[in-house]
């Protein structure tokens, strides 16, 4: 995807941050890569999950619609595509990483009733 809004100082930035998502391969970095998240953007995602994290501890309730508004901010050329939003969090609870986010919201969707019985069950 071709970001014209970056300054050729940004777009380097972003060619290189590629490059390490690349050598890391993890099932993440593949999604960032995939996806053209940026450096500040993947920064700012985990800012979000970190503020669930707090929400949750807080025992206040939380919304998967809300939650993808905020991606959505966040990550304005993937507006809508709230696919992206469900791969991100599933694979960050595959990795035990802010696992109570993707809990709190997504553990009532029915397209997630099998993966999280499979997870129960390990």
């Amino acid at each position: 995807m071709n970001r014209p809004e970056m300054s050729l100082e940004d777009r380097l930035d972003f060619i290189e941050y590629r490059q390490q998502l690349l050598f890391s391969n993890t099932p993440y970095d593949r999604l960032l890569f995939e996806f053209n998240i940026t450096a500040n953007e993947n920064q700012a995602i985990g800012d979000l999950f970190e503020s669930y994290r707090k929400k949750i501890g807080e025992k206040q309730e939380v919304f998967s619609h809300q939650f993808e508004s905020e991606m959505f901010e966040i990550v304005p050329h993937l507006h809508g595509n709230y696919h992206f939003v469900e791969f991100i969090t599933k694979e960050l609870h595959e990795e035990r990483r802010w696992e109570e986010v993707f809990v709190a919201l997504y553990r009532e969707d029915p397209k997630f009733q099998s993966y999280m019985s499979k997870k129960s069950r390990v």
